[in-house]
């Protein structure tokens, strides 16, 4: 009820143990802080907020549009509804290297376990797309140091993600994580890797935490966490599905509306209003005032 019950560092520390585990950690991406109340309800030990799904939320394309500031205004408005530990999409760190610091910093205070940080240009683009653009990896590696030197929570988990594999090849994506781990790294995001022979030749070489990326129609196949499990990666990530699953149903519902004149036929895929209200926590907010919650729901709402 109104604020998680953990703290940033629990929840930290909580991010760290978990990797320490060596079981896939399925991370699914919030649309928005409700959502990663659900998340947490289902079951799931973490959540994840795509700088991708932030952007379209603001009616924006992914390509860097977005600030540092409306990104941890987001975060900051989700850790403070789930007590699961939150790591975020902070793109390529908003600038230079000082920008990169000041990100981490940002992200801090706004209560996330951690956050990755990609070795593209600007302006970016989604990491399955085509024309990317990498920086040279000593820029990048500056950025990391950078990044991580501005930490002040050593439990804030850094992630470095390379998007170097459709760029400039496997071996040249391996050679990179590898020095983005050297200069401090804790774990690495190896983007539009093609299929499990890559994943494995990551999982080979770099000895870090590794994240799977599982977005829908992207480069490679979408794998199942057995098989994920079975390759040795520690996170797989689900970022844009739930917005996609959401944005289809929206617009399914509007043209409903629009040929039939009611939305009577819809309300069988409708979250109800009980539940809505369970999610919420609305019987709680009674502890404060018992005129909050003081009435009957009609069955079946």
């Amino acid at each position: 009820m109104l604020h998680t019950r953990t703290t940033p560092a629990e929840r930290r520390r909580a991010l760290r143990e978990r990797l320490g585990e060596n079981r896939l950690l399925p991370m699914p991406g919030a649309l928005n802080p409700l959502s990663a109340r659900l998340i947490q309800d289902t079951g799931f030990e973490a959540a994840y907020l795509s700088g991708a799904v932030l952007a379209a939320d603001l009616g924006l394309p992914d390509i860097g549009l977005t600030t540092s500031t409306e990104v941890a205004a987001r975060a900051q408005q989700t850790t403070r509804v789930t007590d699961l530990p939150v790591l975020i999409d902070a793109d390529t760190g908003f600038g230079e290297p000082m920008n990169a610091a000041r990100t981490v910093q940002l992200m801090e205070d706004a209560g996330l376990a951690g956050l990755h940080l990609e070795d593209q240009v600007n302006p970016k683009r989604c990491g399955h797309l085509d024309g990317k653009s990498v920086v040279p990896r000593e820029d990048m590696t500056r950025r990391v140091r950078a990044a991580v030197d501005a930490r002040r929570d050593p439990d804030f988990l850094f992630m470095a993600r390379t998007d170097a594999r459709a760029v400039e090849g496997l071996d040249a994506a391996i050679d990179r994580a590898k020095a983005y781990v050297d200069a401090g790294a804790d774990a690495i995001f190896p983007e539009a890797l093609a299929d499990e022979r890559e994943f494995e030749a990551f999982r080979k070489a770099v000895p870090v935490p590794l994240l799977a990326n599982m977005t829908e129609f992207g480069k490679g196949r979408l794998l199942d966490t057995r098989t994920l499990e079975n390759l040795g990666y520690d996170i797989a990530l689900y970022p844009v599905t739930l917005l996609r699953l959401a944005m289809g149903a929206v617009e399914d519902g509007l043209r409903t509306i629009a040929a039939e004149g009611t939305q009577e036929s819809l309300l069988p895929r409708m979250q109800t209003r009980s539940r809505l209200y369970e999610l919420l926590g609305y019987e709680d907010y009674s502890t404060f005032d018992s005129a909050v919650f003081d009435f009957t729901l009609p069955p079946g709402t």
